[in-house]
């Protein structure tokens, strides 16, 4: 895409954090060719009370506006973006619906109010708006900064996140066939909202590959005398216990490393007294390439669920671009990794393929772990959708779009 576009990109999360999020990832790859507004998480008086209790990371005084809210962040790749904090808003998510509805167009006006400032200082021209899954404040706000289009990011099955599946599902219903088109990171997810948004494509989850490329160079110099088995994310309700446990039990001498978030205490309540198992907390993605380094194998032991089936695991491109082998349960469609990745489901087979690549891989099959991590960088999928943009802005035109990207 030749020409420079205004991309306002309102998020359901925050851009800082301890763990890798799709929507930064792919905002940090199109900030080199467009200016970006990345309106970041809409903080409500309950978080900012928190924040101020030193119980969760929030940022304070940009919330109320005693500091400006508005930073232009250089980022990793040289590119520069903008970061606005939303003025604190009310909590809605407890309310029913009617209230909620009334309180949030309430709490969607005055963000537009202090937005519609900000926006004459980066870009005059209409904007894109990417509302990454993010329907609740995206429905108040929709056709209210004079955008040009709206495409809807969504990246997970919002029916089933408990935490937002409350206003979040019916929101997304009334929102998704009132948006010019919708993109999901998975081929099942899009099947999914194509019901309701016809302009349905697909960007599949990339990977950090310039960083964690560096864990497979980092591993040439670092003790692996320990054989570790992996796994990079949350820990939660995904998790298919029984299979960890057998396999736990299978290989006592084997270390298995959960790296990340626990939002399910079930996970260390039976997990935690095998001393074998060691959690290790989120740290910030720089930090994860010397604990990947470690790593012998990495695992994505998924149950196999109406939830699972809608995931593009981040973390499978990210443990290819280490050059880690990968055993995984065929949670998904996920034929792109047919090739490189062991798929198993069964808990003696699991197992197997796990003492399989503990025994060591060759250095060609790691040549194709790399090479295929690279094919499905961020840089990639970036330019995917970019080409999405342009079809978008095209079918505004011309009244029509033909959804891509279908395999």
């Amino acid at each position: 895409m030749q020409d420079r576009n205004f991309i306002i990109c309102i998020s359901q999360t925050s851009w800082e954090g301890v763990f890798q999020k799709t929507i930064v990832q792919l905002m940090t790859e199109l900030a080199p060719r467009h200016r970006v507004l990345f309106v970041d998480y809409q903080y409500t008086l309950k978080d900012w009370i928190m924040g101020l209790l030193g119980r969760v990371q929030v940022p304070l005084l940009e919330a109320v506006r005693l500091k400006n809210p508005l930073n232009r962040k250089t980022l990793a790749n040289g590119a520069q973006l903008y970061l606005w904090t939303p003025p604190v808003s009310l909590p809605v998510n407890w309310m029913p619906d009617r209230w909620h509805d009334r309180v949030m167009k309430w709490n969607a006006n005055r963000m537009l109010r202090s937005l519609r400032k900000v926006i004459p200082l980066i870009d005059n021209q209409p904007p894109l708006v990417v509302n990454a899954f993010n329907p609740v404040w995206g429905l108040p706000m929709l056709g209210k900064l004079n955008e040009k289009a709206t495409i809807y990011y969504c990246f997970d099955e919002i029916t089933i996140e408990s935490w937002i599946a409350r206003h979040g599902g019916r929101c997304e219903k009334e929102y998704l066939p009132k948006v010019d088109a919708v993109v999901t990171t998975s081929v099942t997810l899009r099947s999914a909202k194509s019901q309701l948004q016809p302009r349905a494509f697909c960007v599949k989850n990339g990977a950090n590959y310039d960083l964690f490329s560096q864990a497979r160079e980092l591993a040439l110099t670092t003790d692996r005398s320990r054989p570790i088995v992996g796994y990079l994310g949350t820990a939660d309700n995904r998790i298919n216990l029984d299979l960890v446990e057998y396999c736990l039990q299978a290989l006592p001498q084997v270390t298995f490393q959960f790296i990340g978030r626990i939002t399910d205490e079930i996970v260390t309540q039976r997990l935690s007294k095998y001393p074998n198992l060691e959690f290790i907390k989120p740290v910030p993605p720089a930090e994860l390439v010397p604990l990947m380094a470690r790593l012998h194998v990495g695992i994505i032991p998924f149950n196999c669920s109406e939830h699972t089936y809608t995931i593009y695991p981040l973390k499978i491109n990210e443990y290819l671009a280490a050059g880690i082998p990968v055993v995984s349960t065929r949670f998904s469609i996920l034929d792109d990794f047919d090739e490189v990745v062991d798929f198993v489901n069964e808990p003696a087979a699991f197992v197997e393929a796990l003492k399989k690549s503990l025994a060591g891989v060759s250095d060609e099959r790691v040549e194709e772990f790399i090479e295929t991590a690279a094919s499905n960088s961020w840089v990639h999928r970036a330019e995917e959708f970019e080409d999405i943009m342009q079809q978008v802005f095209n079918a505004k035109l011309s009244g029509h779009v033909t959804p891509v990207g279908q395999d």
